[in-house]
């Protein structure tokens, strides 16, 4: 690989599919997925393979790298992720927080970063994001932090900060992005949103907010 390469922290989630469709008008893209052992990952690596297929997206993009880094011995059998019960429909932002996901997830990826030879890696937060892994100063420490250890470049973007899921909604259906294709769950099954979670409601007002049809599938009507 070369510089001409762009790893993106890539979930399966609307937010980084986006990213991606953006990215390969101007780069590679090496899309990269990190499992640390929590209950939807087979769905979300399931969803990401389908997206990564599609006709818009399959000839721009690297096959996917799936690295693993487990947490479980951290995020015990009693964790919430880990047990795949998300809190409720109504809940805040903060009551999904997973401590250090970011710096999980940039570590793994900043190793093979260093022995692929990139140095520019692209994160999916929204403007609002309340979590302390998710801002400017982090990512700017952190990727000090891994060019410093790896002796190799390394530099953290987050192109959608200032959005929030609403504009980057409209950003795909201009992009012509496959968005019944991405997945914004906590509780999925067979590729279905569980529509109870914070985040199918989250992804339910957007669209609406939007002005958007939205194409999901859901395995029950979210509430309100």
């Amino acid at each position: 690989m070369s510089e001409k390469y762009t790893a993106v922290l890539f979930s399966g989630g609307l937010d980084s599919a986006v990213l991606i469709a953006n990215e390969i008008r101007q780069s590679r893209v090496q899309p990269v997925y990190v499992s640390v052992g929590f209950a939807w990952e087979d769905e979300e690596r399931a969803m990401a393979a389908r997206f990564l297929s599609s006709p818009l997206i399959a000839s721009h993009v690297m096959p996917i790298v799936h690295l693993q880094f487990d947490m479980r011995d951290v995020f015990t059998s009693a964790h919430w992720a880990v047990r795949g019960e998300p809190p409720a429909f109504d809940t805040p932002d903060e009551d999904v927080f997973i401590d250090g996901r970011n710096v999980i997830l940039l570590s793994k990826t900043g190793v093979f970063m260093a022995r692929a030879g990139i140095s520019r890696v692209l994160m999916g937060p929204l403007a609002g994001n309340p979590f302390p892994d998710a801002t400017p100063d982090f990512f700017q420490a952190m990727g000090g932090a891994l060019s410093l250890g790896l002796a190799h470049p390394i530099r953290i973007e987050a192109p959608f900060s200032t959005l929030h899921k609403r504009d980057v909604i409209r950003k795909a259906v201009a992009l012509g992005v496959p968005l019944e294709l991405t997945l914004s769950c906590m509780q999925p099954t067979d590729g279905l949103h569980c529509g109870r979670c914070s985040k199918c409601r989250e992804r339910r007002d957007a669209f609406r907010e939007a002005g958007v049809e939205d194409p999901t599938a859901y395995r029950q009507v979210p509430l309100r």
